[in-house]
């Protein structure tokens, strides 16, 4: 059975390279039938904020990828510290009396040098171990790493392949720390072991890590589950993506706020380090569950495009523009509606139903749609420059014989799109004008701009009753 994990710090915002990890673990669970279990690991208690916690669900709940279960790790706090002392008892670790320089040291001071164990420690005598113990002196629990043996911990990383590390290199890291609490490697492994994880899916800056996992499981009796290691997030300038250096540019919240739809902003992240291997791209959330596979991940570091100028990286923007040209019409309309309500219009379905279709393939995000569609909703026009009114060679006086003609035949057109078009390439045949020098005036007249949807169908969106007035204001602005 498949149980995958994602286990955050609740110490910032929702790191965009966190989000990959959970979409990918989701993605694992449910193309394998499987459990996804969030937990949240809130054992660092002096960095964990309530803040931070909301954060992270705000930006998991937008991504709309539930999970089946859910833990905090400070609820699990002894479970924890009976792992520990259950390695203890079985000679795997032993008690450290070292002074630390914070109760929240795993290892003593040493001046930045090189350590793996403290020898007086670790060949300290149970008898003397307990006593002092008794005696209510303060000490690191650290596991007893294998040095005699010459042993060397390996693993299959999904990702990375055969990975092998001499135990003679890893030093002897604490499980509990002398205030009591459990490091980080105590309490991720027990309850990974607790918890029946059976695929441990997380960023590649935690490689290392495992061979001290492996030591764990083992001293717990568990067999350690599988390791798929991901290729990390980087700058445009090799750095890692951070959240002190690049600030909003590593939110997940950056891109909802900037309009982007959730199933393609997934869509992009998992692009980040990972490929179906069929040069497709635009995948929606039940394709990327169908092919997504180890395989398909990359080695290498996966670069996130942005500058000083715009955190949006542009192959985000790309995909977040298909996706809103395959949606449906009452999909797109239903998601345009909060943000043209929010921009400050009253926005009817009925109506939104008959603007959505002009605007649909020519906004980026959700939010490109009120400067895009704002002369549909706005009762009158802002202000823009009467020279737009006139048409490439002519005239202001060629521009008011278009729109007066405009006016005398829009009175009485049938406002279908065919009914429209027929009327007025008829009166500018009768002006002896081109079809442009004629539709350009009567374009900026009603919509405010050269750049707008096709006229026929605007003119049949709006209605006579708001075009007409349009255009004789035109006419006004250019006598």
């Amino acid at each position: 059975m498949v149980r995958v994990r994602f286990a955050p710090s609740p110490t910032g915002y929702l790191h965009i390279g966190s989000a990959r990890t959970f979409i990918f673990n989701w993605l694992f669970a449910r193309r394998h039938g499987g459990t996804m279990i969030l937990r949240l690991d809130d054992t660092d208690v002096e960095r964990n904020t309530q803040a931070s916690v909301d954060s992270i669900f705000d930006g998991l709940k937008w991504l709309d990828l539930s999970w089946d279960e859910y833990y905090r790790q400070s609820d699990r706090l002894q479970l924890h510290t009976e792992a520990a002392e259950a390695i203890l008892a079985k000679g795997l670790a032993y008690r450290d009396f070292t002074p630390m320089t914070q109760p929240s040291d795993d290892k003593p001071n040493e001046g930045g040098a090189a350590w793996l164990c403290n020898p007086e420690m670790r060949d300290l005598s149970k008898e003397e171990s307990n006593r002092r113990a008794a005696a209510g002196e303060p000490f690191v629990i650290r596991y007893r790493v294998p040095r005699e043996t010459g042993r060397v911990v390996t693993f299959t990383d999904e990702v990375y392949g055969e990975q092998s590390k001499s135990t003679a290199d890893i030093e002897d890291f604490a499980l509990l720390r002398s205030n009591g609490l459990p490091t980080y490697h105590m309490a991720s492994c027990a309850d990974d072991a607790d918890l029946r994880i059976s695929h441990i899916i997380r960023g590649q800056d935690h490689l290392t890590n495992t061979f001290k996992h492996v030591l764990i499981f083992e001293a717990l009796g568990y067999t350690p589950p599988k390791f798929a290691h991901l290729p990390l997030l980087i700058a445009p300038d090799g750095a890692k993506l951070s959240k002190r250096r690049h600030g909003p540019v590593v939110s997940v919240t950056t891109y909802r706020d900037a309009g982007f739809l959730a199933h393609a902003y997934v869509n992009f992240l998992c692009l980040l380090g990972w490929s179906p291997k069929d040069d497709r791209e635009k995948l929606s959330r039940e394709e990327l569950v169908a092919v997504f596979g180890f395989e398909g991940v990359n080695r290498s570091n996966a670069v996130v495009n942005f500058s000083d100028e715009d955190p949006i990286d542009p192959k985000a923007l790309w995909l977040n523009s298909q996706h809103l040209y395959a949606m449906t019409i009452p999909e797109l309309a239903a998601a345009l509606k909060p943000v043209l309500e929010g921009a400050g219009y009253t926005v009817e379905d009925d109506y939104l139903l008959k603007v959505t279709p002009l605007v649909q393939e020519r906004i980026k995000t959700l939010n490109d749609a009120p400067a895009v569609a704002d002369f549909f909703f706005l009762s009158e026009l802002a202000p823009y420059d009467p020279a737009e009114l006139i048409p490439q060679k002519g005239d202001a006086a060629m521009a008011v014989k278009a729109l007066d003609k405009a006016v005398s035949t829009l009175e009485t057109a049938e406002f279908t799109h065919d009914g429209l078009d027929a009327a007025l390439r008829a009166a500018a045949v009768e002006l002896g004008v081109k079809a442009g020098q004629m539709f350009q005036p009567i374009r900026v007249a009603v919509c405010g701009r050269k750049n707008a949807p096709p006229l026929f169908e605007t003119l049949e969106v709006l209605g006579r009753d708001v075009c007409l007035p349009r255009i004789r204001r035109a006419i006004e602005l250019l006598k």
